[in-house]
């Protein structure tokens, strides 16, 4: 049985026997390609939940009637980058062994791939459908494999074809594009065309929900290590959120990438809250 923090996101204070659902931080960035941060950004993100409201009228529901357990974040060896994704892994397993769905607040997105090493350990038929502005598909970024550049392309390792479905992409070098239009990946660019589409084709599978908080326009979303123009607004990545959480059966999830030093506005911040809270009440079940 995992313990509890000290300080939960907003709501969450259900027991972990009693949980379906359960937080945990993984404040890592060490592989981070411009601009540091996100290893402030899960504590940063519980710290903003109290001025939310555990109620959110898009949906009509209230966190306090969800089971969720906040198990806090990782203590994590940022000069090891394996033994972080060990960490993570071992920690989302656990959950998931216990018959719960983890719910990961990174950090940077290279901590996806520790969730899902666990994830398809258990789920051999697993997909993942991925927000994000960067491609994130380069083999290696500098002769690195273990980067955020390349966290998907890592993850398709484990997985293989057709088994990645991406969406709002909008940076990338040209090999990733290329590679991806060879079949290897499904991807969308720009927006989340075609996201209803593919969430038909995603029933009764498992399925890894990552969100990468850039996918969203920085003028949105500045609090962020690698702003990209061009991106989708609040209310869209809200909907898209709900299609795929109410449509596909989600066993784990994630949303990293906030940098809360970049946005000394706390808007970010607020909107990264705001979207976990979202994110939270569209899986619970009550």
């Amino acid at each position: 049985m995992l313990n509890k923090n000290i300080i939960n996101f907003i709501g969450c204070e259900s027991e972990y026997e009693e949980a379906e659902i359960v937080l945990f931080g993984a404040p890592f960035d060490s592989t981070t390609s411009y601009r540091p941060g996100t290893r402030f950004g899960s504590q940063a993100i519980r710290n903003e939940s109290y001025g939310l409201e555990t109620f959110s009228p898009y949906q009509e529901k209230d966190l306090t009637d969800c089971g969720i357990f906040d198990s806090g974040d990782l203590e994590l060896p940022l000069g090891d980058t394996e033994r972080v994704l060990e960490a993570i892994e071992q920690r989302a397993g656990t959950i998931l062994d216990d018959g719960k769905i983890p719910f990961m607040i990174g950090g940077e997105h290279l901590v996806t791939l520790g969730s899902v090493r666990a994830a398809a350990r258990k789920y051999p038929d697993l997909h993942i459908v991925h927000f994000d502005a960067h491609a994130d598909l380069r083999e290696d970024y500098l002769g690195v494999k273990l980067s955020h550049a390349c966290v998907l392309r890592r993850c398709w390792e484990l997985l293989g074809d057709n088994r990645i479905h991406q969406f709002g992409i909008r940076s990338g070098d040209r090999e990733e594009f290329r590679w991806a239009q060879e079949g290897h990946v499904t991807m969308q660019k720009f927006n989340f065309g075609n996201l209803k589409e593919a969430v038909s084709t995603l029933q009764g599978k498992p399925v890894y929900f990552t969100i990468d908080l850039d996918v969203l326009d920085p003028s949105v979303f500045p609090g962020t290590g690698t702003p990209e123009a061009g991106g989708v607004s609040f209310m869209e990545l809200l909907n898209a959120v709900y299609e795929v959480a109410k449509g596909c059966h989600i066993v784990g999830c994630d949303v990293n990438e906030l940098s809360p030093a970049y946005d000394a506005s706390g808007v970010s911040t607020a909107v990264a809250g705001k979207v976990v809270r979202e994110l939270l009440l569209a899986l619970c079940v009550y």
